[in-house]
């Protein structure tokens, strides 16, 4: 756990890797939940059985569930003292580059890309996300992440 006490503590740290998170077990039951909330019920997802004969061999995680634990790395990998409030303002690239088969462990590496006052004494951060699966060579998400945190 990386922990800052100052959003301005962060101002000298664009290009540097700042926090690597926590592991992350994907099980069926999260990828289960997550076709129920998403309505994507494809059967390399949710078909245990068929997915056991299909081009993974095994259920995958959907790439979107793998996007939205950006949020659980974060937390798991840095804090900032003084900042009461942050929030997920956009990505401007995300490419899932390997699928993540059910139990598989995760965990995600960031980058500080740029750091930018904003309003309120904030500041909006890109933050360069790579995800990687354990025992692979290949990570498994790139993520361009835009966050904004307020003290």
């Amino acid at each position: 756990m990386r922990t800052f006490d100052t959003l301005e503590e962060l101002d000298t740290c664009v290009g540097q890797e700042l926090a690597i998170s926590d592991w992350v077990t994907i099980t069926q039951e999260q990828v289960n939940r997550f076709a129920e909330a998403t309505g994507d019920h494809q059967w390399i997802h949710v078909d245990v059985e068929k997915a056991k004969a299909g081009p993974f061999g095994a259920p995958i995680a959907h790439g979107f569930l793998t996007l939205s634990l950006l949020p659980v790395f974060f937390e798991s990998a840095m804090a900032i003292r003084q900042s009461a409030m942050g929030v997920n303002y956009g990505l401007n690239r995300v490419r899932f580059t390997a699928p993540v088969p059910v139990g598989s462990r995760l965990r995600a590496r960031m980058t500080l890309k740029e750091i930018e006052a904003i309003d309120h004494g904030g500041r909006q951060m890109t933050w360069s996300v790579v995800v990687e699966r354990e025992g692979s060579e290949k990570p498994v998400c790139l993520a361009e992440s835009l966050v904004r945190r307020y003290p």
